[in-house]
C-alpha cells in the first residue's frame, strides 16, 4: 500500500521491538502529563500482533508511524465491527499528515476485510484527539472507565468513538 511516498505494510513478530519504541516514544510525549509510565512492552505488542494487524508506515525503510487494527465482531453480531487503536507517528514527523494517512488506509483495510464500523477509545484528557477523529467523522458513543491496573497523575477515563466504514 502506498500514500504520499508512504509505504504501508502489515508488521510481522520481526517488527515488534522498533513497534515497541515507535509506541512509546509518540506516547510519552503526548500523555507524559497524565501517565508516568510506557504505554506498551515488547510482550503487549507480540501479543497484539497475534490479535490483529498493525500497519506500518515507512520511508525508506524508516519506520514513521503505525496503528492497529483487530476485528471485534462475535458470530452472534448482525454486523461487522473492526477496533483501532495505538496510532502512534514518529514525534519528529507529527502534523505531517502521517496519522491521517494510516486512517485513511486502516478504515480501507477494515473496510475490505468486511467491517461495517469502526470503533476506537480516547483518554478523556487528549481533547485534541476528539476533534482528529471527530473532523473524520467518528462520534462519541459512549464512555469506559481507564484501566484500573494504569495509576495516572490526573483522573480520567475513555471516551468511546465509532464511525461507519
Amino acid at each position: 500500500m502506498n500514500a504520499n511516498s508512504l509505504w504501508v505494510r502489515l508488521a510481522g513478530p520481526e517488527d515488534a521491538e522498533s513497534l515497541t519504541v515507535l509506541i512509546n516514544t509518540a506516547f510519552r510525549r503526548a500523555e507524559g502529563f497524565f501517565i508516568d509510565e510506557d504505554r506498551i512492552d515488547l510482550e503487549g505488542v507480540l501479543h497484539l500482533l497475534d490479535t490483529g494487524k498493525f500497519l506500518l508506515a515507512e520511508n525508506s525503510d524508516v519506520l514513521l508511524g503505525c496503528v492497529y487494527v483487530e476485528q471485534r465482531s462475535r458470530p452472534e453480531d448482525s454486523v461487522r465491527r473492526a477496533y483501532l487503536g495505538l496510532l502512534a507517528v514518529n514525534p519528529d514527523r507529527q502534523r505531517s499528515g502521517i496519522a491521517s494517512d494510516l486512517m485513511e488506509i486502516a478504515e480501507d483495510y477494515c473496510r475490505e476485510q468486511g467491517a461495517c464500523f469502526m470503533d476506537l477509545k480516547v483518554v478523556s484528557l487528549r481533547e485534541g484527539l476528539l476533534c482528529f477523529y471527530g473532523r473524520r467523522g467518528y462520534v462519541e458513543t459512549g464512555t469506559s472507565p481507564f484501566p484500573a491496573e494504569v495509576e495516572t497523575l490526573i483522573p480520567c477515563h475513555l471516551i468511546e468513538m465509532s464511525k461507519p466504514l
